[in-house]
């Protein structure tokens, strides 16, 4: 199953008072890489988002976006550090005394002094918020999901017809490189007639023309390519991520067909070389965002 790497869902979840809005998207990476920004009296379910997020991605860079809304969320309280208001009020009274200053020392004023008091907000952490909180994130992965294998059918339609371009050319190039060989002992037949009028030395021949035959030969270059080609469509049919696989497999079918280009002395086959990278190039372009 061919799935793309970048897609986008979205979820909103209310129960009445609370609600909670889950935005997912991805994109290309090499690994699976999961971000969540969140409010922070959510953070204590971060692990268990990341958790759900991997069910449904297993290659990408994954960004979690959670926006919360209505009452309940969140537990406010008051916390006071008595000793240091204590410290406070203590060392206000030695200043009065020691400038002989009246200055009165307030309630208020004292709560609004550094580090006196602070209003502390957690989250509730109760099983309905969880609930809530993880059924929208599943939503919103699914639609991930959904989106991320449409994208896939799409690459793969487009590989399929870069693929069948390929194996033309393979084809074409199977059937051209024995006839550059004979134009090879044509040319070079007609070549040695000029130089000595007429009288071939047909042993000579022969031996100039097995070796050209030898450093031309690509027939395994052919063999390994297509090769390759059929590792990559068996491997389009696996049920795990398979992008690295056909990527490294681009690789190899890239190094066979730069060794065809090198090999070949024919401007024929020449082009078919051109065709066949231009294919590679569009296949790889492809996989980048296959998973």
């Amino acid at each position: 199953m061919v799935y793309s790497m970048t897609g986008f869902g979205r979820s909103k979840t209310t129960n009445g008072s609370m609600g909670v809005t889950v935005e997912v998207k991805s994109v290309n990476h090499r690994f699976c890489e999961i971000s969540v920004r969140m409010p922070r009296q959510l953070f204590i379910f971060e692990d268990k988002i990341k958790k759900v997020i991997s069910q449904y991605v297993h290659r990408g860079r994954v960004e979690v976006f959670i926006a919360i809304e209505g009452e309940g969320w969140t537990n406010r309280k008051l916390q006071v550090d008595w000793q240091l208001m204590s410290d406070y009020y203590e060392q206000l009274k030695e200043a009065n005394h020691r400038f002989s200053l009246h200055d009165s020392i307030t309630l208020s004023h004292l709560f609004q002094l550094e580090g006196v008091a602070e209003i502390i907000e957690e989250g509730a952490g109760n099983e309905e918020i969880e609930h809530l909180l993880i059924s929208a994130v599943n939503e919103a992965a699914q639609q991930l999901k959904t989106m991320r294998e449409k994208e896939g059918k799409a690459l793969l339609s487009d590989v399929q017809e870069q693929l069948a371009t390929l194996k033309q050319c393979v084809q074409n190039v199977q059937h051209l490189a024995p006839e550059a060989i004979e134009q090879y002992r044509e040319r070079l037949t007609k070549r040695m007639k000029e130089l000595v009028q007429g009288d071939v030395d047909e042993a000579r021949l022969l031996t100039e023309v097995a070796i050209f035959a030898e450093k031309t030969d690509i027939n395994e270059e052919l063999k390994r390519i297509r090769s390759h080609i059929e590792q990559f469509v068996q491997t389009l049919h696996h049920q795990e991520p398979i992008g690295r696989k056909l990527d490294f497999l681009i690789q190899e079918l890239n190094r066979e067909v730069n060794t065809i280009g090198s090999k070949a002395n024919d401007s024929r086959i020449a082009v078919q070389v051109v065709e066949m990278k231009s294919a590679l190039e569009k296949v790889k372009e492809q996989v980048q965002n296959i998973e």
